[in-house]
């Protein structure tokens, strides 16, 4: 691949819902362009960027892939996002390493929700957005429909610069409004007709198309007023200015299968989007955290950004890298911002999906991956400058399961796995349960856990299966009572002697709250850390059903001692022995967690959201309007109940709801359900007396 400039390099992320057709879009451009040699399809599993056996299995990206074009004197680094609510992971590193996002649309199905969060990342990132509405080839595809939704939804930026004309519910050709031809498609290959002049939307359209532009220029906009006519390179120029700066957003159309349309589209992107060059102000912050702007110049100091990283265990591990400003070169010395070490690039090359292509020099606004760097995703690599650029934020893991080896000793191999997959997921998280003792896997639902466990297995040999992870619940006790522990063991010799009598009270606390009140030495005051170690010991199972027990004042009052048989270990016992007594008899209970949550849902899932909270022993604490038409509510749910919650927010809001939850505090499990808790705990735990 010949070497480019940053201002002949474009980085288009294309995203939008799962199955609206951004893979199939990719492939046709691609191919139109040479930089395949074939079209694939993701029914065949033969596309250059779904090339993941898990992805060929599922017929559906599941994680960030890279495919250049050269397209008139242009490079275009496309960057095919997952559409897949579980996998936004890639979505983010796209938009963070695109200048422009490209949102495909179905045009049966109309603006989604993976759409709307495709719109909304990218205008909050700053990034150009284009829209295409995709599969107009289909019988029940409606162009116009579909153009008013995304009018009502995004607003009046949406300006269509390429429009179908219909003829029995079916496409007979495609008008380029900004050229003013029409082209109809045959087996892919387009053959100019004449435009239409019966279809009265179009010049609605085209009167549309200069109001926009007039208000990206002073100038323009003069004009406009006066009511002159734009030439083609003032309508040209002032689109492009306008989509640069996000006050247009374009709307191409066509079907990507079919190859209809592809060229206007390809033409509109070399045309229109901004350059690397162009889309500089990344702001970073310098040593002392003031922000700074990084301008995209090949001559510059070298600031690039590791976006994505894939761990492999047999390539090694893979750093996609952004170069913001200056090169980067195979064996250049650059200082990780993150960690402060300096490291060496490794060896570089262009991406197209699985295939690399050895590049010797990498310039400013170009991407390539480095082989076996130590970096990680978001890290900033610098030579001559010391700044960090933003690490992309993730969505937060919300789905929990328990990691249950196949195999004994897989434990090693399991965390290795789990270590090398965290490198490249930022949205995955993993902790060891020291309570329950086991590995927790937390993801963004369950098609992302079941990848997960998958690559376990493929890449690193690791056979698990997945359990909902055990709840920890609490024990602690309601009244106060007063007991006696006497342990007292004759076996030749010095035997064993301990006696003490022990007060316990439920208080306000997570530790144990010990004190004595022993009057006239009848337990020396050297036993006394022995009975309380006895009793620190104790509270860590519980009487009903082996969890921790919380909320216990001890109090020593009295005991007895013999000058020979007591010992520090006689009345360790004797403690522990007391503390059996005394639970049983100040009417034990079970506590069980309680988290803070705050669920997002749209103004009509309202309602069910509140009754599915109360199906779950929610109590509701407030609602709130929120942005875009959604509501916020605030309740406290046990964490029982909310093992599936992600699963039920994502179905009943079609994956446009989202939540937060974290522990709160403990409270009294209901007696109808400790029953059932405490016989789980014995099979768990093994405390089937």
């Amino acid at each position: 691949m010949k070497q480019y400039r940053s201002n002949q390099i474009k980085n288009v992320a294309v995203a939008g819902h799962g199955g609206s057709g951004k893979t199939t879009l990719v492939e046709a451009l691609l191919y139109s362009t040479g930089a395949s040699d074939r079209l694939g399809t993701v029914a065949d599993g033969n596309t250059v960027c779904d090339y993941d056996p898990e992805e060929i299995k599922r017929k559906a990206s599941i994680s960030l892939a890279v495919a250049p074009y050269e397209y008139r004197d242009i490079k275009v680094n496309l960057l095919d996002c997952p559409g897949l609510f579980d996998f936004t992971t890639g979505l983010y590193e796209g938009v963070q390493a695109a200048g422009s996002v490209l949102i495909t649309i179905s045009g049966k199905s109309g603006v989604t929700v993976g759409a709307r969060k495709a719109y909304k990342l990218a205008k909050k990132k700053g990034k150009s957005r284009v829209i295409f509405v995709s599969k107009l080839d289909r019988e029940s595809a409606d162009f116009y429909k579909v153009l008013e939704q995304l009018k009502s939804i995004f607003g009046p930026s949406v300006c269509p610069l390429v429009v179908p004309v219909m003829r029995d519910k079916k496409v007979e050709c495609y008008v380029d409004l900004i050229q003013m031809k029409a082209y109809a498609y045959e087996n892919g290959k387009a053959k100019e007709v004449p435009v239409p002049q019966s279809d009265h939307r179009i010049d609605g359209l085209i009167a549309a198309i200069s109001e926009a532009v007039a208000e990206t220029d002073e100038e323009l906009f003069e004009k406009y007023f006066s009511g002159e006519q734009f030439t083609k390179e003032e309508l040209a120029k002032g689109l492009h200015e306008g989509i640069k700066n996000g006050s247009v957003t374009p709307v191409f159309c066509g079907s990507a299968q079919e190859m209809e349309a592809i060229d206007l589209l390809l033409n509109g992107i070399a045309d229109f989007l901004p350059t690397a060059q162009e889309m500089t102000g990344v702001v970073a912050e310098d040593e002392i955290g003031d922000p700074v702007e990084i301008i995209c110049d090949e001559e510059g100091p070298v600031v690039a950004q590791v976006f994505k990283t894939v761990a492999d265990p047999f390539i090694g591990k893979l750093s996609y890298i952004k170069v913001i400003s200056g090169k980067i070169s195979s064996g250049m010395e650059v200082v990780n911002q993150t960690t402060g070490q300096t490291e060496k690039v490794g060896k570089l090359s262009y991406l197209r999906g699985k295939k690399q292509e050895e590049a010797s020099v990498v310039p400013a606004g170009d991407i390539a991956v480095a082989a076996k760097m130590n970096a990680a995703t978001g890290d900033t690599l610098c030579n001559g400058v010391s700044v960090k650029v933003e690490k992309p934020k993730y969505d937060a893991p919300c789905y929990s399961m328990a990691i249950m080896p196949k195999a004994k000793g897989d434990e090693s191999k399991i965390a290795q796995g789990v270590q090398r997959l965290l490198e490249e997921d930022g949205s995955l998280a993993f902790a060891q349960n020291a309570e329950t003792h086991q590995q927790v896997i937390s993801g963004l639902g369950e098609q992302h856990l079941d990848v997960v466990i998958t690559k376990l297995k493929t890449k690193f040999g690791a056979d698990v299966n997945l359990e909902p992870p055990i709840v920890a619940y609490r024990e602690t006790i309601q009244k106060k009572v007063k007991v006696q522990g006497k342990h007292k063991k004759q076996s030749g010799g010095h035997g064993q002697y301990g006696d003490v009598w022990i007060e316990f009270e439920p208080y306000e606390g997570e530790d144990l709250l010990f004190d004595q009140k022993v009057v006239g030495g009848a337990v020396p005051k050297n036993y006394f850390p022995a009975v309380e170690k006895g009793l620190r010991e104790s509270i860590t199972r519980g009487i009903l059903a082996g969890y921790p027990v919380v909320g216990l004042k001890a109090t020593l009052l009295d005991g007895s001692y013999h000058p020979v048989d007591s010992s520090e270990m006689a009345f360790k016992t004797a403690a522990s022995l007391a503390y059996k007594a005394g639970m049983q008899q100040a009417s034990p209970v079970l506590l069980e967690p309680i988290g803070h949550l705050s669920v997002t849902v749209p103004d009509a899932n309202t309602g069910d959201m509140m009754g599915e909270l109360n199906k779950r022993r929610g109590r509701v604490l407030g609602m709130s309007p929120d942005e875009d038409g959604t509501t916020v509510i605030e309740a406290d749910v046990p964490m029982s109940e909310m093992h599936d919650f992600a699963t039920l927010v994502r179905q009943m809001t079609q994956g446009s709801g989202s939540f937060t939850f974290t522990f709160e505090r403990y409270e009294q499990l209901p007696n109808q359900l400790a029953a059932g808790v405490i016989e789980r705990a014995r099979v768990l735990f093994g405390t089937d007396e």
